[in-house]
């Protein structure tokens, strides 16, 4: 097993080709890797189906999903790469100029903040994600993924580092921590002066973790307690089609659904549709609802606590609340928001009006499910995560948020 130390000490030597490399070499890199990754999808499915198989039993069946891989997703994943190989190049974009009035040109550029760390949890495809946008974003990148998908991850890593040599880029430009103990991950949250960003993917405890020991700097991409509240003048069969893609077309992810606020006069109507849509015997999963004092009044369910409503269930499972007003609404999710994607689904414009300006949170919808909030959807080719914080970068990251900025003053001769 290489030492964590080493790993990061080689990607920080190299990461200064990474970053003078031209747009043509890193999408050149970038389209290898891409191809690397089928070519090599036997050798990654074997490796992923080793993680299944020792996961079973040991985690959720949704959570399962998060973790399988097929040729689908092999695919999916490589052409997420090539998207990434067809966006403009973010690395010497000048974001602003001025001359002052002794002659000097200020020029804003943006460049690459060095190497990035991205401790994540099961799931696969965000290895390919990370290292696509850090190449091109003209960054290093050195991965440390959960135990659950380390081999996965593995396999995914060696083709990528195949793509990388056939552009003469080093391979340690993506690098894969090898110790998956949590020592590793506190190694990276403190590895000043070699790791130049950090960004956590996974849920609450890797969060407060990183907040309480991270030195090095952190982009947090916080968990997803994400609402949906239906107004009083909403659609309904709009509304139960968003809510049921929000909740139930893939649960395990930070953007579904955990919370359904209900508007007071149109919860006799909506709720019991919803709670028919959602538990259809015919369905391959059914909901289970967590349900307040006056929707408990309208359908059957569980007794949602103040607390199930800060639970990020990634699980089918919904809690329900009734409210007066939008006001009230906007109250819950203020108190109970993780500020990941919120959503309001209106015909009232002085609702949505109220909703979108008062809803604190890194996406707020209108009519649309809380599923799209995701680096492809967004255009972004694919993303390093979520950010829920409101300092340098926020909601999904793509290449523009991995670079920093930095002036170039141009004189000729000018002291102060």
């Amino acid at each position: 097993m290489k030492k964590t130390e080493n790993i990061i000490k080689k990607a920080k030597l190299v990461s200064g080709r990474i970053l003078r490399a031209k747009t043509n070499q890193k999408n050149k890199a970038l389209l290898a890797m891409a191809d690397a990754l089928q070519a090599n999808s036997k050798r990654i499915l074997n490796a992923n189906r080793i993680d299944v198989d020792a996961a079973k039993g040991v985690i959720s069946d949704v959570m399962i999903d998060r973790l399988m891989l097929d040729e689908k997703r092999i695919k999916a994943m490589a052409d997420g790469i090539r998207q990434v190989a067809d966006l403009p190049d973010p690395v010497g974009r000048i974001l602003s100029t001025h001359t002052l009035p002794n002659g000097l040109v200020v020029e804003k550029t943006s460049v690459p903040f060095g190497v990035i760390g991205i401790i994540y949890e099961s799931r696969p495809n965000v290895t390919s994600d990370a290292a696509a946008l850090a190449i091109k974003s003209g960054n290093a990148c050195v991965l440390r993924i959960g135990k659950e998908a380390f081999n996965s991850a593995f396999a995914i890593v060696e083709a990528m580092r195949e793509g990388l040599k056939t552009a003469r880029l080093p391979a340690e430009g993506v690098s894969l921590i090898e110790d998956t103990s949590r020592n590793s991950a506190e190694i990276l949250m403190k590895a000043d002066g070699y790791i130049d960003l950090l960004i956590p993917r996974g849920g609450k405890q890797l969060i407060n973790s990183c907040k309480q020991n991270a030195t090095v700097p952190c982009i947090l991409t916080g968990t997803g307690i994400c609402h949906i509240y239906i107004d009083k003048s909403a659609d309904i069969d709009k509304a139960l089609k968003i809510v049921e893609n929000a909740k139930m077309s893939r649960p395990s992810v930070c953007n579904a659904a955990e919370v359904c606020i209900v508007h007071k006069d149109i919860a006799q109507d909506f709720l019991p549709k919803l709670k028919k849509l959602l538990t259809d015997p015919e369905r391959e999963h059914i909901c289970s609802f967590l349900l307040d004092d006056a929707s408990s009044k309208i359908i059957d369910g569980g007794q949602a606590s103040y607390y199930d409503y800060d639970v990020e269930f990634l699980d089918y499972k919904l809690a329900i609340r009734i409210v007066n007003d939008v006001k009230e609404a906007v109250e819950h999710i203020s108190l109970h928001s993780t500020n990941h994607s919120e959503s309001i689904i209106s015909e009232d414009k002085k609702a949505i009006k109220y909703f979108t300006t008062n809803v604190d949170s890194s996406a707020v919808y209108v009519n649309a499910s809380t599923r799209f909030t995701d680096g492809g959807e967004f255009g972004l080719g694919c993303e390093m995560g979520i950010s829920t914080q409101k300092l340098h970068a926020r909601g999904p990251m793509g290449l523009e948020e991995l670079n920093t900025y930095k002036y170039i003053v141009t004189g000729n001769g000018q002291i102060r």
